[in-house]
């Protein structure tokens, strides 16, 4: 079997990969076309994660096993695992993030599963757009966002009356010791 994957950006609109890989290829193969797609290099502990409809993270596939998961958790390292042990259905969402440190990620769909062909290796079917730069350098990226609009409102309105806190802090309107009611 074939798996057609789709990849998109939020941060590059016109960003679209396609990519054809055996189902019986690991995450890695499919870790290594996406680089390739995308013009990256190979020095990031990028990792996988199975999503369900809403793109909620369900398991994740590391780069390494990094030994930190406790016993009870099946841990998936992308060199052991093939595609098809945890991707069976069409529409699958997956997110593979490529830039850690800044939890950067593309967005992936299994849009397709063609039975009865295999494939040797991945290829990039469908190349529109530029990719998102690999890394954001943090300088870089704070001297970008200077222009934070931080006028006298940023904290909240300056002009407050003193006789609206509770002096103790535990006022919720219902008076008394809320710990005196055998509620507990």
């Amino acid at each position: 079997m074939v798996y057609k994957f789709r990849i998109i950006s939020d941060e590059a609109d016109d960003f679209l990969r396609e990519i054809k890989i055996d189902s019986e290829a690991t995450f890695y193969d499919l870790h290594e076309a996406i680089l390739k797609s995308a013009g990256y290099k190979d020095d990031q502990m990028t990792s996988f994660f199975i999503c369900d409809d809403d793109w909620e993270k369900e398991i994740e596939i590391t780069l390494e096993d990094m030994g930190g998961g406790s016993s009870e958790e099946d841990t998936f390292v992308m060199k052991e695992t093939p595609l098809s042990e945890l991707l069976e259905d069409e529409k699958q969402k997956l997110l593979y993030v490529f830039d850690p440190l800044a939890e950067r990620v593309f967005f992936i769909e299994l849009s397709e599963i063609i039975t009865g062909k295999d494939l040797q290796k991945a290829v990039c079917s469908r190349k529109e757009g530029e990719a998102p730069k690999q890394t954001i350098d943090f300088d870089e990226q704070m001297n970008a966002n200077t222009s934070l609009d931080l006028d006298e409102n940023f904290y909240g309105d300056q002009e407050f009356d003193m006789d609206d806190f509770d002096p103790d802090g535990f006022d919720m309107g219902g008076g008394g010791n809320p710990y005196d009611e055998d509620k507990y």
